[in-house]
């Protein structure tokens, strides 16, 4: 029984060995990554003339990539299969304006975040922008139903009976289903630009969308009917801001990036490129 017990413990020594071996190999150093953005989401990140992609966010992607003397390859993925594509392993990590949420930490790993925006309703039908008003001041909603049901009922009554936009699969589209699908229709899109459009041919009453966004394209002269309307919606209930996103098994890719993206930060790098795209600065 001494010997079967000893040749078990002897196994277990050497699988777990060979599994520490294989976890140290595996701890990859890396010279060169693949980073999906949508490229459609201006101005964090868009295609250009071209094909190639620029914006707030491939722009500070250039420089941490810099930093840490790495190759850096962007490709454009659609919204709604970025995080599987990135769990089974077709690019190394994502980039396009995500939100930290509990949710999401389940299951992929963030940077420390880089920007922390806000939320905001837009509209084109100038009977609905008078009644909204033109969006102002600030909000901040904490993500307690409680504390923040006196702002929310001021929507509900704006929002019954009409039709919103939403692009699918963001921290906003949780919100706004949350709070107004008992009484508001909810329409999902896979881009943002496509609520727009649809918004200005009538076919949805409101837009719902982050206030950077709605920033950038409505400078667009094919754009001018629509507006910001309400408040901008701001504060906790958003979580720490956007970040990058990492599969989990590879935190020493994470490490690296939170490094460089704390030197941007400290430096003033990203404070920067937020005002250049933003015209303001949204660093967290």
């Amino acid at each position: 029984m001494k010997i079967k017990a000893l040749t078990k413990q002897v196994k277990f020594a050497l699988i777990g060995v060979a599994l520490l071996c294989a976890s140290v190999s595996e701890a990859k150093e890396w010279t060169a990554v693949t980073i999906a953005t949508e490229a459609a989401y201006p101005p964090w990140n868009m295609t250009l003339p071209g094909g190639t992609i620029g914006g707030f966010e491939p722009e500070l992607m250039a420089d941490l990539c810099a930093r840490m003397k790495l190759k850096c390859t962007l490709q454009a993925q659609d919204w709604d299969g970025m995080i599987p594509s990135l769990q089974a392993g077709k690019f190394d990590l994502i980039m396009d304006a995500i939100v930290i949420t509990p949710e999401r930490e389940k299951v992929i790993a963030f940077s420390r975040p880089y920007a922390a925006t806000q939320g905001v309703l837009a509209a084109s039908d100038p009977e609905l922008i008078a009644r909204a008003g033109v969006a102002g001041e600030v909000v901040k909603l904490t993500g307690d139903a409680a504390l923040d049901k006196p702002y929310i009922d001021q929507m509900r009554t704006l929002l019954k009976g009409k039709t919103i936009g939403i692009s699918s699969g963001t921290a906003y589209t949780q919100f706004v289903e949350t709070n107004f699908k008992d009484i508001a229709s909810i329409r999902e899109y896979k881009k943002s630009d496509e609520h727009v459009l649809d918004l200005q041919a009538g076919r949805i009453d409101f837009s719902f969308d982050d206030v950077t966004f709605f920033s950038s394209v409505l400078d667009m002269p094919e754009n001018k009917s629509v507006s910001m309307v309400g408040s901008k919606i701001g504060g906790p209930i958003w979580g720490p801001g956007e970040a990058l996103g990492f599969r989990q098994d590879t935190p020493e890719l994470k490490a690296k990036f939170d490094e460089a993206l704390s030197a941007a930060l400290a430096d003033g790098t990203v404070k920067r490129l937020t005002e250049k795209w933003f015209k303001a600065d949204i660093t967290p």
